[in-house]
């Protein structure tokens, strides 16, 4: 998400200095433009939980408040190029695996929407898009995700396209899981992470 975050405050920044009164929507318009993709300059631009869409170059996309939860990080210390992330994934999906894992993100959505964590985790770990190719590039992962379900974790994945193994857990067990995690040795950092609920802003 950093190359999204330059791009949000580059268009803020001119949008100031111009004196341009862009909407938050004109704002998503240019910078999916520039970034190829809505998915990281849409929460970028107005925090909490964005789905989006950018399809034949037109942006839809609705904001709402992300359930109560701790987003614990760990952040291994090697780099995971996104090319090579991208390069394990398939070319193809047949039709009835497309329907099958577009089905599944239909509930992930649908249940953080609700405000069900329970069933928005279950969903996001029966991910069929391309958790399922990525796993075997973050060797930290299994353990991560094995773990986590002690301290009982609505859900453990990729951040995007990894190498972030990222939990959303109870808060009230997020320091506990951080400390356990930590306690593993593993060659990275574990971090407690929250929503941003603003957005871009200017002070």
């Amino acid at each position: 998400g950093s190359s999204s975050s330059v791009i949000v405050a580059g268009i803020e920044l001119a949008n100031q200095l111009a004196n341009l009164q862009l909407s938050d929507d004109d704002k998503l318009d240019i910078a999916t433009k520039i970034e190829g993709h809505p998915d990281n300059v849409a929460p970028a631009i107005f925090g909490n939980l964005v789905v989006a869409s950018y399809v034949d170059e037109h942006v839809n996309s609705i904001v709402t408040e992300f359930p109560e939860c701790a987003f614990v990080a760990f952040i291994p210390s090697y780099e995971l190029k996104t090319s090579d992330s991208r390069g394990v994934l398939p070319s193809d999906l047949s039709y009835k695996e497309a329907v099958a894992a577009s089905s599944i993100a239909n509930v992930a959505i649908a249940a953080l929407f609700a405000g069900d964590l329970v069933k928005a985790g279950r969903a996001i770990q029966g991910d069929m898009f391309h958790e399922r190719y990525r796993q075997k590039l973050v060797k930290e992962f299994a353990i991560v995700k094995e773990l986590s379900g002690q301290y009982g974790a609505y859900a453990t994945y990729l951040s995007g396209a990894g190498p972030t193994v990222m939990t959303l857990a109870p808060q009230d067990q997020a320091e506990a899981l951080k400390t356990t995690i930590d306690g593993l040795g593993l060659d990275g950092e574990t971090f407690i992470l929250s929503v941003d609920k603003a957005g871009v802003v200017v002070d």
